[in-house]
Parts: C-alpha cells; sequence; structure tokens
C-alpha cells in the first residue's frame, strides 16, 4: 500500500520572531525542549489561513508578551534541532514587557547580547538571520 495516491505526512511550518532592542535579542526558553533546543526565538506553528508574519507577530504575543510588528521575512531552513520548516521573520517591538506569558510552553525570557546567542542556541544562529542581526547592530 501507499503508492502515489498516498497523502504525503508533511512536518509542521513554524514561525520565528526576531526581535531586537539596545543590542539584544529575545529569547525564549521552553518548557519541554524540542530535541536539543532549548532557547529559540518566539515562535510556533503557523495555522491554515495565518501568513509566518502574522504567526510571528502572534507567537511573540502568545509566548513573550509582547506586540510586535512583523517587518520582513529573513529566510526559511529545516530547522537541524526539529526537522521543522523554520520561517524567521524580522519584528519591531511595539510594547509590552517581555515575560512567561505562557507558562505550560515558555519556562522563561531573556533579551540576550546579539554577540553571545551561540551560548544559547546550538549549532549556531541560522545565518540570514546572523546576517541581519549584524546589520540592526552596525547602526
Amino acid at each position: 500500500m501507499g503508492g502515489a495516491g498516498a497523502a504525503a505526512v508533511t512536518s509542521p511550518v513554524v514561525a520565528g520572531a526576531v526581535i531586537v532592542r539596545a543590542g539584544r535579542a529575545l529569547l525564549i526558553r521552553r518548557a519541554s525542549p524540542a530535541g536539543a533546543l532549548l532557547w529559540s526565538f518566539p515562535s510556533g506553528k503557523v495555522e491554515p489561513g495565518e501568513t509566518a508574519a502574522e504567526a510571528a507577530a502572534r507567537e511573540a504575543q502568545e509566548e513573550a508578551g509582547v506586540t510586535v510588528e512583523p517587518l520582513v521575512a529573513l529566510g526559511s531552513r529545516i530547522h537541524p534541532a526539529t526537522g521543522w520548516r523554520v520561517v524567521y521573520v524580522a519584528c519591531r517591538l511595539l510594547s509590552g514587557d517581555a515575560h512567561a506569558a505562557s507558562p505550560r510552553e515558555v519556562a522563561e525570557v531573556a533579551w540576550a547580547p546579539v554577540g553571545r546567542l551561540s551560548g544559547y542556541v546550538p549549532g549556531g544562529v541560522y545565518g540570514p538571520v546572523q546576517e541581519y542581526l549584524d546589520g540592526v547592530l552596525s547602526h
């Protein structure tokens, strides 16, 4: 069985909100790590009918309690720790004090110095995201 007519199993598409303030990037520490991934940008599954930008903004609100404006998609990849497709979206912080807004999902939040993200993210930050962060810091 499982010939050409079988439905393909697809992994979820996840949107990550890349939010920078004063040389620091907002990270969340997951209550339940996804593989080796403990710290990440606020992120979650893109819901049906939702764009990656909309999902990134929603997840920033749901997970970290901040309101953001999506600016631009920075790129996407299959995440090496989870195997999920992640679309990274640069977002501008509009309001809110970051906190663990969803204790079931988020253990804590941190404004991590952009130059030290490799200490939080195993395997380093995705290249196009790092380029964006470097560009933000140079202004």
